[in-house]
């Protein structure tokens, strides 16, 4: 199904009539890279947790498919604090 869907997204897409020494952005820049720093950090957290295994694949999966709106969702709705392992307790 995924395979399908990406397969028709490339037939959807337009083609370019400009040449190929056209330099246009890259995308991404400062904005880019903190979003990337930060899914990085959500991934950590999520693998980290102890939620149960399916869990933390549907939250990586999230992140991973969309990145700022994934992990806004999950660090606003994923009741993080329930599910910290820090293995440290306090003497």
């Amino acid at each position: 199904l995924l395979q399908l869907s990406l397969g028709l997204l490339v037939e959807a897409a337009p083609i370019t009539t400009q040449g190929a020494n056209w330099q246009g952005p890259t995308g991404g820049g400062i904005a880019g890279f903190i979003i990337l720093v930060l899914d990085i950090i959500a991934w950590v957290e999520i693998i980290q947790s102890n939620r149960p295994p399916l869990n933390k694949v549907i939250w990586c999966l999230v992140v991973f498919l969309f990145p700022l709106v994934g992990m806004l969702i999950y660090y606003l709705f994923s009741n993080r604090a329930a599910h910290n392992s820090s293995g440290y307790e306090a003497i």
